[in-house]
């Protein structure tokens, strides 16, 4: 039984000589360091902290992209669209009921973003509707990319400006209000700082069939450096609605004696008639 023992001891440290004598060859195979991974991430141009866009170019006079080119078939839709709105119809955007605007619209909100690194992706964080946008450096995009209201994004550096692709929408999002997409919308980005504390987005979109022309316009970002990014949650205040005839309509709450149960209330709340 004592030779057995001995044996079996002595068994026990061959198997470990063995898996020392291994454990060079199998460290081959093991993930990088974190600091190495991240290796990579610092090199890359800073876009570091929150970022408000130009709110003169999203509603200032001359501010804002001019109208697509449409095809004839697309103008038909538009010019339908208005006129329904014109005559009282309810053509609500879905962003209306708290659906996020999604690709392309979603990057001209007047909330601000934030670019986060990390190994391999650039990921822009949107206020708006919470939103994140997933870049996948140097990746490649899916064979059958499912529909997403932020698209499939892959990019690659040029410089210090960072070159954005992006396909596969969902078709709830439009291009524009009432200027929908066909799955062949195609988002081109160019970020780049224009000087320390402002940043552009040049932005091209084609889409054949919708588009008679590509579309191009830019937007600019101012840094703001005491800013954090809060929560936004549309569902928690959320008053758009329709009306008893289907026309868009601001419900404020309102009780039958005019008072607004989102507002303050009454002096003389909590005190006994």
């Amino acid at each position: 039984m004592k030779l057995d023992r001995r044996a079996a001891r002595l068994g026990l440290g061959a198997i470990a000589l063995a898996l020392a004598a291994g454990a060079p060859a199998q460290d081959a195979n093991f993930k990088p360091q974190r600091a190495s991974a991240y290796s990579e991430v610092t090199q890359w141009p800073d876009f570091g902290g929150v970022w408000s866009p130009d709110w003169s170019q999203l509603f200032g006079p001359g501010g804002r992209a001019g109208p697509a080119k449409l095809t004839p078939e697309a103008q038909a839709k538009l010019d339908a669209y208005n006129a329904g709105k014109k005559s009282g119809k309810n053509e609500q955007t879905s962003a209306a009921n708290c659906l996020p605007n999604g690709m392309p619209q979603i990057m001209r909100q007047p909330y601000p973003i934030e670019f986060i690194y990390s190994p391999g992706r650039v990921t822009i964080f949107i206020e708006s509707y919470s939103q994140a946008r997933r870049i996948y450096i140097d990746g490649q995009f899916p064979k059958n990319p499912e529909p997403l209201f932020n698209g499939n994004s892959i990019g690659h550096w040029e410089g210090d400006t960072l070159v954005v692709d992006t396909i596969g929408f969902s078709p709830v999002t439009t291009i524009a209000d009432g200027v929908t997409h066909n799955d062949q919308m195609r988002i081109q980005e160019r970020i780049h700082k224009v000087s320390p504390t402002r940043l552009v987005i040049d932005t091209t979109i084609t889409d054949p069939g919708v588009l008679a022309a590509p579309y191009s316009y830019s937007q600019a970002f101012d840094r703001k450096d005491d800013w954090q990014i809060r929560e936004y949650v549309c569902e928690e205040n959320d008053r758009d609605s329709a009306d008893a005839e289907g026309r868009p309509h601001l419900d404020l709450g309102l009780d039958g004696n005019g008072a607004d149960p989102f507002g303050p209330p009454p002096a003389d709340a909590g005190k006994g008639k």
